[in-house]
C-alpha cells in the first residue's frame, strides 16, 4: 500500500542536444543532467543526425546550434524536425550575431532562441519556460564591432548588400538579386567602407564573416 503523501514521479522531458563544438555540448549535457525536469535523450554533433534521431525516437525538446562545420545547419534541421515531429519543441542556440537568425527561426516556428555569449538568463530557465508553453526570444541581436563601426550603424539595405558581398557575388550579381542598380550597390559598399575604415571590399567581407555579423548559407 502506498504511503500517504507519496506522489508518483513526474515525467522528465527528453532533450536532444545538437552542437558540433564539444565544449558547448558538454555544457548543455551537464545542465540537463543536473536538472530534475529533464533527461538526456542523445547528444549529437551533426544536424543530419539530429533529424534522423528525432524521426525515430521520442524527443520533447531539441536544443540546436545553428552553425555547423559540415553539412546541414541548425535552422535547416529545425525546419525538418518541425515538419516530421511537430510535437517536439525547438530551442535554437548560437554564439553568432547574424542579424537574420532570429527572424528565420521565427518563420520556421522555433519556440525559443538563446545566445551563448549573452546569457541574460540561464539555459535551464529558457528550457523550462519553453516546455511550459512560452516562446522565449532576445529583444535584439548582440552588438558587434566591425572596424570603426558597430553593427547597429548599418542600414537594413547595407546589411543585405553585405550578405551578398560575403557570399562572393559581384556588384552586378548583387544588383540583380536585390533588384537595385549597380550604382546603388557601389554606393552602399562605399558607405560601409567609410563607416568601418576598411580599405577594400574584400577586407569588409572577410571581417564581417569572421565576426559573425553575416553568415551565408
Amino acid at each position: 500500500m502506498r504511503k500517504a503523501g507519496k506522489t508518483m514521479d513526474r515525467k522528465r522531458y527528453r532533450v536532444l542536444v545538437v552542437d558540433d563544438f564539444l565544449m558547448s555540448r558538454q555544457v548543455f549535457e551537464n545542465a540537463v543532467r543536473e536538472s530534475e525536469e529533464f533527461e538526456l535523450a542523445a547528444s549529437l554533433s551533426a544536424a543530419e543526425e539530429a533529424v534522423e534521431y528525432a524521426a525515430k525516437h521520442p524527443v520533447d525538446l531539441a536544443v540546436m546550434d545553428i552553425v555547423m562545420r559540415e553539412g546541414m545547419n541548425g535552422l535547416a534541421a529545425a525546419r525538418k524536425i518541425r515538419e516530421l515531429c511537430p510535437e517536439t519543441k525547438l530551442l535554437i542556440v548560437t554564439s553568432m550575431p547574424e542579424v537574420s537568425f532570429i527572424s528565420r527561426a521565427r518563420q520556421i516556428g522555433v519556440e525559443s532562441f538563446w545566445y551563448k555569449e549573452v546569457q541574460e538568463q540561464p539555459i535551464l530557465d529558457v528550457m523550462r519556460r519553453t516546455m511550459a508553453g512560452e516562446s522565449v526570444y532576445p529583444d535584439s541581436t548582440p552588438v558587434v564591432n566591425l572596424g570603426n563601426a558597430v553593427s547597429t550603424e548599418f542600414t537594413e539595405r547595407e546589411t543585405e548588400v553585405l550578405r551578398e558581398l560575403v557570399d562572393g557575388r559581384s556588384n552586378r550579381e548583387i544588383a540583380e538579386k536585390l533588384d537595385i542598380t549597380e550604382r546603388t550597390v557601389k554606393m552602399h559598399i562605399a558607405n560601409m567602407l567609410e563607416k568601418t575604415g576598411f580599405r577594400s571590399r574584400l577586407e569588409l567581407a572577410v571581417r564581417a564573416r569572421t565576426g559573425g555579423l553575416v553568415i551565408p548559407d
